[in-house]
């Protein structure tokens, strides 16, 4: 199972890269190794047409495409698509941010983190 991290680098931009988590045996299913602590969680429904300009993760994120596509770009010109079952973890919180282009209907779950 991969993700998508998004994070601001030592150069003040924002980058996209492949990642993969530690992964929990089923009989095993609480091992501090691979459980992620969560603050909250929401459903968010945005509209067609929605471009949001350059801005930060609000904070550490979890963000499950739902339904619909959207698309990510990164001040470091990287773009990336997302569809349904696709991951991404923000944490781009500091740095020149990243834009939000959607084109449809959006339904995305976004899991507020804990701490690293």
């Amino acid at each position: 199972m991969k993700y998508v991290r998004m994070y601001a680098g030592e150069d003040g931009e924002s980058h996209l890269e492949e990642a993969e988590p530690a992964s929990a045996d089923v009989l095993d299913p609480f091992n501090p190794a691979v459980t992620l602590p969560v603050n909250l969680l929401r459903f968010v429904t945005t509209e067609a047409s929605y471009d949001r300009s350059w801005h930060n993760a609000p904070w550490r994120q979890w963000v499950v495409t739902l339904r619909g596509n959207w698309e990510i770009e990164t001040s470091d010109g990287d773009i990336r698509r997302f569809g349904p079952g696709d991951v991404l973890l923000a944490e781009d919180l500091t740095g020149k941010g990243h834009i939000n282009h959607v084109s449809e209907p959006l339904e995305r779950l976004m899991i507020h983190a804990g701490e690293a």
